[in-house]
């Protein structure tokens, strides 16, 4: 069991220390481009939330393959590694594709979004400059995954903090220029950093896979296959779930957050600073989920199940744990967080109440997104699908937002607040508990029942 925690704890601290490297390639654009301009400032929160929500859909079909690959591992067959990899090549072909396409012609999103014609140009010229990047993204995804599955992902933060040290000052050279030298990109400069991190961080991966002895063994570089497609349409049949799953958790999050600018500034102002904390005490049980994930498939691939339940056992133990005090210190700062992000009386009040809510939030997230990602284990990915568009969507997004605009009566349930994103945040919480006390059995049951291959 110490064995176990000791390899998770590692495991998940490696992987958060990259996301929060990664996180802060958008901090990076965010303050640089709030010091050129404000409407670039403005272009960069429509582009930046439109591009985060592909990528995120379409790097969750290819995170949904970290269980097949720590399987193969598990049960020592290497090579098997390497032809899944190759046959997974083709996925990610398609799914760049798409990603492309999607941010290549953003026309029918940004009017029904009624973005303003003035950010428009900017936005559409963002968002083309990025789609290029795609396919180094998901590449680098493809081999993050991998490492991930076989329980290394030391190399993988490397590359990413590497990529940060990058990032900063090319974003700054960009955007704002060098006089006499270069003249200032502006929000074009962002993308065209986050254009060559991207493959920067490809070029590392693929160097790395040819060079540490680490890979032989896994014979990645052997000949491609011709597509097999009864393993491509398993890859889909796990993959497709998953990304549709992150899609519909990412969405709910963003339209919430364009919902709650309807309420005035002070409203959107101070659920911009619960967001941001969310976003990043999200990284620890995902962090965990990751890592716990990986350490399940690989006992599952051994043949012994016991084992698996051992580590769910330990990784759930870990995240109620971390959430449970992660939620408190939240609870007992609220005050000071929200006033070291605001010198507004007004702004700084409702962010306190927000981060009341945001601990049971936090608390439900941990669970489930723990959940999800040891459910792939077993092959189950429709029910977190049906899960959160349900609940994240119908409870969370839609209940928000008619308890918020008042368009149903809800004098019977005085704890709920009206006019306010109190709302979204109250309802998005009881979405998230009720999704947490539906995986969790399924995910336990589960356990107990004969794996399910791909």
């Amino acid at each position: 069991m110490i064995t176990e925690r000791g390899t998770i704890v590692r495991h998940a601290g490696t992987v958060l220390v990259g996301q929060l490297a990664v996180m802060a390639f958008g901090i990076t654009d965010t303050v640089v481009a709030g010091r050129f301009a404000d409407t670039a400032l403005a272009a960069l929160s429509v582009g930046s939330a439109t591009y985060i929500t592909v990528h995120i859909s379409l790097m969750g079909m290819l995170q949904a393959l970290l269980p097949v690959w720590a399987e193969l591992h598990g049960a020592n067959k290497n090579a098997a590694v390497g032809q899944s990899v190759r046959q997974a090549l083709y996925l990610c072909m398609l799914t760049a594709l798409i990603g492309m396409t999607a941010l290549a012609f953003p026309g029918p999103l940004l009017n029904w979004t009624q973005v303003p014609e003035a950010l428009q140009a900017e936005v559409r010229t963002y968002l083309l400059i990025v789609a290029l990047g795609i396919p180094a993204s998901l590449m680098f995804r493809m081999y993050s995954t991998l490492n991930q599955s076989l329980g290394k992902p030391k190399l993988v933060t490397w590359v990413q903090v590497g990529a940060l040290a990058v990032k900063i000052p090319l974003s700054i050279v960009l955007v704002l220029g060098i006089p006499g030298v270069l003249p200032p990109l502006g929000l074009a400069g962002c993308a065209w950093a986050t254009l060559a991190v991207n493959y920067l961080m490809l070029a590392l991966a693929l160097w790395l896979l040819r060079t540490q002895d680490f890979y032989r063994p896994y014979r990645i570089w052997a000949p491609m296959e011709a597509p097999d497609w009864s393993v491509l349409m398993r890859f889909v049949r796990l993959g497709l779930p998953s990304g549709l799953a992150i899609g519909v958790e990412v969405t709910s999050f963003t339209l919430m957050s364009l919902f709650i600018a309807r309420l005035g500034v002070v409203a959107s102002a101070s659920h911009q600073i619960v967001a941001n904390m969310a976003a990043v005490l999200y990284m620890v049980p995902l962090a965990l989920s990751i890592a716990s994930s990986a350490r399940l498939s690989y006992w599952l691939g051994a043949g012994q199940p016991q084992r698996a339940r051992q580590v769910l056992r330990t990784g759930l133990g870990l995240v109620l744990m971390l959430s449970l005090c992660l939620s408190t210190a939240m609870w007992m700062a609220r005050d000071a967080i929200a006033a070291l992000y605001t010198q507004s009386p007004e702004v700084a009040a409702l962010a306190s109440a927000l981060l009341r809510w945001l601990t049971l939030y936090h608390f439900a997230d941990a669970i489930q997104v723990f959940c999800v990602f040891a459910l792939r284990s077993y092959r189950i990915t429709l029910l977190p699908l049906m899960s959160y568009t349900v609940l994240l969507w119908g409870v969370g997004l839609a209940g928000g937002y008619a308890i918020a605009y008042e368009r149903v009566d809800v004098q019977a349930l005085s704890w709920l607040t009206t006019q306010s994103p109190i709302a979204f945040w109250q309802t998005s919480s009881l979405a998230l508990c009720v999704t947490a006390g539906l995986l969790l059995p399924v995910l336990w049951h589960a356990s107990y029942q004969k794996q399910i291959r791909v």
